[in-house]
């Protein structure tokens, strides 16, 4: 049995006791990797939901999937704590007909509630889920170096002749060979990176410099990072904007402590924008917030009054036109930050005792 995952089960049936329900259902691919310690329900990358997905009343803990499904899962991916139910697929109401039985008919609270007999999860549940365990931070740590690695390697043999569509194949194809599902490759080349913020990979050539945005998942947690290269000197101006996006992102990061809640941070955000100059910036793009089992689990704005605490990740992104900054940290016990996403061969410089990225020159 894994103990991890024992103790995610007591959590969620402390749920069940409190909000006085039957059943709980965990349909999404980042529940599913909570709950089973990093196992994947996921066969499409871009689904939210996947092929299987627990259930857990007040005296079993299941895997609900079909007969496509269960051998594989059995042997490659979940621990022993559950047990399998597989449906016919063609017959997924058999699976729905098993739940009533196991919960006596009863009330049902999911991640993705689809029905009248099922209410969203509560707020307690999703905290628990927010803030990493001992050893959801050490595979949070493997994710993490793995990324930066193959982001590393993938900047340093780039050519200004491919296109973006080859440096973000490039990309995923690094990391797949880390084993990291490539959930989100983003490129923009010299031409298109002034211009905007969420650049997806287009024919373009990349030209004389382009930025190279992961989040690459395993285990089902996100490592988020982006980096630069540039061929040849950048200019005076461009190098200028990427030292203040370092600055600007230093004061976010000295603020994530325990206790400093999300809208503190974004006002924070809205000051630094505008002592450097830049008071629209904070309008042309969202800014990152908390990570872990999603991209982003809460991206902070103006109203989000969630609370910081140890073992929570996040993921910071300033940026302006042509320059960014963002890495995956996490907050440990001293209050200090943890950089999962750090590779010390990539260039770097310090900003107030930190290593941070800077453009890569070939």
């Amino acid at each position: 049995m894994n103990e991890e995952v024992s103790k995610k089960l007591e959590l969620i049936r402390q749920t069940l006791r409190e909000s006085e329900v039957q059943g709980v259902r965990l349909r999404g691919t980042d529940w599913f990797a909570w709950a089973t310690a990093g196992a994947s329900n996921t066969v499409l990358l871009t689904a939210e939901t996947g092929v299987a997905e627990v259930l857990v009343t007040t005296e079993d803990a299941w895997v609900l999937t079909d007969e496509i499904e269960a051998q594989r899962l059995q042997n490659e991916e979940l621990p022993a704590n559950f047990k399998v139910y597989a449906n016919p697929w063609a017959d997924y109401a058999a699976r729905e007909s098993f739940v009533r039985d196991v919960t006596g008919g009863g009330k049902v609270v999911s991640d993705r509630p689809i029905s009248n007999l099922e209410q969203p999860l509560p707020p307690t549940l999703q905290i628990h889920k927010r803030v990493m365990m001992s050893s959801e931070l050490e595979r949070y740590r493997q994710v993490g170096q793995k990324a930066s690695q193959a982001m590393t390697e993938v900047l340093k043999a780039a050519k200004p002749t491919w296109t973006e569509y080859q440096l973000a194949g490039a990309g995923a194809e690094a990391l797949w060979a880390q084993g990291l599902h490539p959930a989100l490759t983003l490129v923009a080349g010299e031409k298109r990176l002034p211009l905007y913020r969420h650049a997806t990979a287009t024919k373009e050539q990349i030209g004389q410099q382009a930025m190279l945005v992961f989040c690459a998942r395993g285990y089902g947690l996100y490592a988020n990072l982006t980096r630069f290269v540039c061929f040849g000197k950048l200019s005076d101006e461009r190098a200028e904007l990427h030292s203040h996006v370092r600055e600007i992102e230093a004061v976010v990061l000295n603020l994530c402590q325990p206790g400093t809640t999300l809208d503190a941070v974004y006002h924070a955000l809205v000051q630094a924008y505008e002592q450097h100059g830049f008071p629209n910036a904070i309008r042309e793009h969202h800014q990152g917030g908390t990570t872990g089992y999603l991209a982003r689990e809460i991206v902070a704005n103006p109203t989000t009054t969630d609370t910081l605490t140890e073992g929570i990740a996040i993921a910071w992104n300033p940026s302006l036109p042509g320059a960014k900054v963002e890495d995956t940290f996490v907050i440990l016990k001293d209050g200090k930050l943890e950089n999962l996403t750090f590779d010390p061969n990539f260039p770097n410089v310090e900003v107030e005792g930190r290593s941070r990225p800077v453009p890569l020159y070939r």
